[in-house]
């Protein structure tokens, strides 16, 4: 089986729940936090290209709600890129790598099938 890398940060309750599943269903992976390891432009723009950028970028966090609005305004994939490099807080977690599928979120039915 492939190895399974999940990205993210340590104390996120998603996070939590997501190593949960995969220890519960017997599942090896190796986490990276992002706040330890920070992901570098290529990787994301590696990430981007597997599950877009819209996806990739958490909105919903208050890293990006506490950006400059002139920050938020306009946003493409390249400034999200270099958004995400700069604040990888605001990468939508957990994000799953195997081989090269990338999985964003977590979902047991998604993680069922990932994993498969």
């Amino acid at each position: 089986m492939s190895q399974i890398t999940m990205h993210g940060i340590a104390n996120c309750d998603t996070i939590k729940k997501a190593k949960k599943w995969l220890t519960d269903a017997g599942i090896e992976f190796a986490f990276r936090d992002y706040k330890k390891q920070p992901p570098s432009a290529v990787e994301i723009q590696a990430w981007c290209t597997q599950v877009g950028w819209q996806t990739l970028l958490n909105k919903r966090g208050t890293t990006w709600r506490k950006l400059d609005p002139a920050l938020q305004a306009d946003v493409d994939e390249a400034k999200a890129v270099q958004l995400l490099a700069d604040n990888p807080s605001m990468i939508k977690r957990p994000l799953l790598i195997k081989d090269q599928q990338a999985l964003v979120g977590f979902k047991a039915a998604d993680y069922e099938e990932f994993t498969a």
